[in-house]
């Protein structure tokens, strides 16, 4: 009876020596979606994530290199799986576009430069932008705008998030001309999307320990689509009583940004309303260089910039700035569960900023991108 008792709490003990040695491997943090918390891809057998890098346009190659030499200085346990997509620069392919949403959709989480968009129509309206979003269905867009310590601002000490819907909207791509010089271009809202959009912000205020959701619209002239879009957020606002839930409209939200940006926590909103938002907010906390900016689907994340620009007359000059790109790329870290190495490239950042020597030509210096990143290296607490 001993022996098997015996017996009894070696098997137990060796199932917990198991458990233990798998842990590391088999950690999960859990991240947004409109509907669920999902968890985040787990660690590849030999302790490195494979990540899904899209260097884009303009300056994005530049900015993917400062991502690679800090991960590199690091020692951050990443391999990048890099595709040059561009509508600019004949890079552009149906079969290139299925080889990058392939890898995508294997590595689940992906870093991404702006892809540039030609205004010259050639027959095809949804740019390849827009395709990954909705191949991908990545409806969130998520920019969290926060003042940089030691870099002032008119308004400092900022803190607010703005969720945009990126799938339909104004940017559906269903326009035609009715007849010679009248164009239509139409505008999809649906309840299905708008009260997914609703539910991810409201998610997202909760988990963030966030007070307020607001939901910015066009309602008072556009009746029947802003006028669904707030009626979805209202039903899903009364889920979250213990979140206070308040509605602007588009133009008002922007006077009020600029006048008194602090009386917002959580923006909701719309796909168009959302693109300019996010580039006025970066504007009060440094500009497009500084915001760093992501995109979840139910499956998939990708991180990107916040204020998405090509930055094209900084092509080869070496002057675009890598922070928003470096925030990007620590905010995938936390996402993929490696919060040592995230905290470890952010905190460097945000050193060289606050130290305020070396500072790019955006944020009022004269240091060259390399010498940024440099910089940074050199502040990585390893």
């Amino acid at each position: 009876m001993m022996a098997a008792a015996l017996r009894g709490s070696l098997v137990t003990l060796a199932k917990g020596l198991s458990a233990a040695r798998l842990q590391p491997l088999c950690a999960r943090s859990l991240s947004l979606t409109g509907q669920n918390f999902v968890e985040s891809p787990p660690a590849r057998a030999d302790s490195t994530f494979k990540v899904t890098m899209v260097p884009g346009d303009g300056v994005g190659p530049e900015l993917m290199t400062a991502v690679k030499d800090v991960f590199k200085a690091a020692d951050v346990p990443v391999e990048f799986e890099e595709f040059h997509l561009s509508e600019v620069q004949n890079m552009a392919s149906e079969e290139k576009l299925e080889e990058v949403l392939s890898s995508m959709k294997n590595n689940r989480v992906a870093i991404k430069g702006k892809i540039h968009t030609p205004m010259e129509y050639k027959g095809e309206l949804a740019s390849y932008e827009m395709r990954l979003r909705r191949k991908l269905d990545l409806f969130a867009n998520v920019v969290h705008v926060n003042s940089l310590p030691g870099y002032s601002t008119r308004h400092n000490n900022l803190d607010l998030v703005i969720i945009r819907e990126q799938t339909e909207g104004e940017y559906s791509s269903l326009e035609h001309e009715s007849v010679s010089g009248v164009v239509e271009c139409l505008k999809i809202i649906t309840r299905e999307k708008s009260r997914r959009i609703a539910k991810f912000a409201f998610d997202y205020a909760t988990k963030k320990g966030r007070s307020k959701v607001t939901a910015v619209h066009k309602a008072n002239i556009m009746k029947l689509a802003d006028g669904l879009f707030l009626q979805s957020c209202a039903e899903l606002a009364e889920l979250y009583p213990k979140i206070k839930y308040e509605t602007i409209i588009i133009d008002n939200c922007c006077m009020q940004l600029v006048q008194n940006p602090y009386q917002f926590d959580v923006l909701v909103m719309p796909n168009l309303y959302g693109n300019i938002i996010d580039n006025l907010a970066a504007g009060l906390v440094g500009g497009a260089g500084v915001v760093p900016g992501e995109s979840y689907s139910a499956e998939y994340a990708v991180f990107e910039t916040g204020a998405r620009h090509p930055f094209a007359q900084a092509v080869g000059r070496n002057i675009a700035n890598p922070t928003a790109m470096l925030l990007s790329a620590s905010n995938m870290l936390r996402h993929i569960n490696l919060e040592y190495h995230s905290n470890m490239v952010s905190e460097a950042v945000k050193k060289v900023i606050k130290q305020g020597k070396v500072r790019t030509s955006d944020l009022g210096g004269y240091a060259s991108s390399d010498e940024f990143t440099r910089a940074v290296i050199a502040n990585l607490a390893v």
